[in-house]
């Protein structure tokens, strides 16, 4: 297992910098997912642990050493690629077993360490067979074995299962989870997908534009959002969020915090406006309700209502977020929460 922290890293391409003097401490033995939109950086930070593609300044410290000019073999880690990187032309067997020919491991050691990482991810039955002859499930259980076998101190994952059908990625979530408790080894994991974020992480460090945007278990990110780009990227559907029309302030609630009525019922913030698209997902019903110029996602567990109804929409004080201009939340604690609080019940 091992730390990683990076010390005022710097990337650059082009003489332009996609990261700058980032400051970022990863736990020992955590799952951590690096979250983002396309671009934010996430897979540049694991690139530069990996050592594929160093930092143009700063330290990258693996348990605490520097290395900055150490191989990326020699650093102890392990990636998996987003497709998978398997030889089409070995058997499951040779290609999990590749690097360990490479580093002249003995055949008795070899037999038993592929052995044994195959039982753990349920490849036993395939170490003769092909990667064509493979479901995609099972060749990233290939890929992930070959980087287990190297029994390396920090497993790096850039967007493993985006390549996967919606169920396999389920299932696959899963495993990781498992496989992680398993080992207790570092896992540092890089997804577009707040979903395989939230589902997945001890920590999650969501990212914007180089820029660390909040790092925080799951749980405190979607309760209690930084600022309003963690608000609206963490959450599905997303935090509505609308204008208060004062100091530039916009508020917000999520979904699932709104109620939806015939009648208003006096909760702090009470709109009348009108269903325009109803989506039945089984075990709840996301409504669209139109107000004036805005729109709020509604999230029920009760299907009650129809396209085109007149309906309420209500949301009490304590479900409620406020944003300054420059996107940061505006806490209970602050003395301008309150005074928001009754502008918003003024409209």
């Amino acid at each position: 297992m091992a730390s990683i922290e990076f010390v005022k890293v710097t990337k650059s391409f082009d003489k332009h910098d996609v990261i700058k003097d980032l400051d970022l401490k990863i736990e020992d033995g955590k799952f951590t997912v690096l979250v983002g939109p396309s671009g934010c950086g996430k897979t540049t930070l694991l690139r530069m642990i990996a050592g594929i593609d160093p930092q143009t300044s700063g330290q990258v410290l693996i348990n605490g050493k520097d290395v900055t000019k150490i191989p990326p073999g020699q650093r102890g880690v392990a990636m998996v690629f987003q497709n998978y990187a398997i030889y089409p032309t070995m058997s499951v067997r040779e290609n999990i077993e590749f690097g360990l020919k490479n580093n002249k491991v003995p055949k008795e050691e070899r037999t038993r360490l592929v052995e044994s990482i195959s039982a753990t991810v349920g490849l036993s039955e395939y170490l003769d067979r092909k990667p064509s002859t493979l479901s995609g499930g099972q060749r990233q259980r290939v890929a992930l074995a070959r980087a287990m076998v190297k029994q390396p101190s920090v497993f790096l994952m850039d967007e493993p299962l985006s390549n996967l059908d919606a169920k396999l990625r389920v299932q696959m979530r899963i495993e990781l989870i498992e496989l992680h408790k398993k080992l207790g080894t570092t896992f540092v994991y890089v997804t577009h997908d707040q979903v395989e974020a939230m589902s997945m992480a001890d920590t999650i460090v969501l990212m914007n534009k180089g820029l660390i945007q909040q790092e925080a278990p799951p749980e405190i990110m979607y309760r209690e959002p930084s600022n309003k780009f963690a608000a609206e990227f963490i959450g599905v559907p997303p935090m509505n969020i609308d204008d208060l029309g004062v100091d530039g302030i916009k508020f917000g609630f999520r979904p699932e915090s709104a109620v939806l009525s015939n009648e208003p019922t006096g909760m702090h913030f009470s709109i009348r406006g009108v269903i325009a698209t109803r989506e039945m997902l089984g075990s709840e019903t996301v409504y669209q309700v139109k107000y004036k110029n805005s729109s709020y996602m509604i999230k029920c567990i009760e299907d009650n209502f129809i396209v085109d109804q007149d309906v309420y929409v209500e949301v009490a004080a304590n479900k409620m977020f406020f944003f300054e201009a420059n996107g940061n939340r505006i806490g209970e604690a602050d003395g301008r929460f309150n005074n928001y609080l009754e502008a918003l019940r003024r409209g």
